[in-house]
């Protein structure tokens, strides 16, 4: 039920760039002749292993670095500082947009991406948008213009927060409404029999969701709880819920004065992602740099 992806294009870069680097760096330890493989009696040495890692990502992977190296010379020229506190209220916009904690850890253990390095590409961010701020201009009329354009945006509609087990069949269902009747945790019941293996672990927590997001007959039911109700089995074509309702957030329309240091975010963040590049080719301009394994930079 998680349609959310993370997507951190910098993060990988940078993560290919230090694999190639760490590949490199193994092997010129090593004797390169040395077989890493052997199909027949041809072996594949870890010299080919380096040609191939150079001849595919070399180039990018060492302009990769070259990028992070620009970006922390000029932060400490500029006197730019992150404090984690900064960080983090990053980090809890990411975790409230994916509806809580639970779901949040989930996606990032999906996306194969763990917290530090997460927190480390907000940072990067953040000295990024620190560095650019001063150049960039937001008016008044940009932000209204903007709130007027995606007044929908700002409002709210009415969320709820639910937690479900899953099962097959209604016989197996009743059996787990009876456990919840006699006081067993909900939670352990839906690592033990939800067959929705993506929630299970998170005890069946679905985090807030909006009208239009679950199937029919789940949100019918669970718009209409009160909060730490639990329903009766409800029927879908995934098999047998037993929902629990455990928060509510109530419909709130979009108001202009309320919102407009979120639009301002939302500005300051488009308008530095189109400065970025032109900033970064002046930056690498000024800093005269060559990239050996570019074509560009051959001599």
């Amino acid at each position: 039920m998680i349609e959310k992806v993370f997507s951190s294009k910098k993060t990988l870069a940078i993560l290919a760039a230090l694999i190639v680097v760490v590949i490199a760096v193994f092997i010129f330890l090593t004797t390169r002749s040395e077989a890493v493989a052997k199909i027949g009696s041809e072996k594949i040495t870890k010299d080919d292993l380096y040609t191939f890692f150079v001849e595919q990502s070399g180039a990018s992977a060492v302009d990769t670095l070259i990028t992070k190296s620009i970006i922390e010379q000029e932060v400490e020229k500029e006197k730019v500082s992150v404090n984690q506190e900064e960080i983090d209220e990053e980090l809890q916009k990411l975790i409230d947009s994916y509806g809580g904690q639970d779901v949040f850890e989930q996606t990032l253990a999906s996306s194969g991406l763990t917290q530090d390095l997460l927190e480390e590409d907000i940072k990067t961010n953040l000295q990024i948008e620190k560095l650019l701020e001063s150049e960039i201009k937001i008016t008044d009329e940009e932000m209204k213009t903007y709130f007027d354009e995606n007044k929908d945006t700002f409002a709210q509609a009415e969320q709820v927060k639910a937690s479900h087990i899953l099962v097959e069949d209604e016989a197996k269902a009743k059996e787990v409404k009876e456990k919840l009747a006699s006081g067993e945790d909900f939670a352990a019941l839906a690592k033990e029999y939800s067959t929705d293996t993506a929630s299970a672990e998170s005890g069946g927590d679905l985090g807030f969701f909006s009208k239009g997001s679950m199937v029919a007959e789940f949100e019918d039911k669970a718009f209409s709880m009160k909060v730490d109700e639990i329903s009766d089995p409800v029927k879908s074509e995934f098999g047998y819920h037993i929902i629990k309702v455990t928060d509510k957030k109530e419909a709130k329309e979009a108001i202009y004065e309320d919102s407009k240091a979120e639009i301002k975010g939302v500005l300051l963040d488009e308008k530095v992602a189109a400065e970025y590049p032109t900033w970064l080719e002046d930056k690498k301009e000024e800093y005269k740099i060559k990239n050996y394994l570019s074509e560009n930079d051959k001599e």
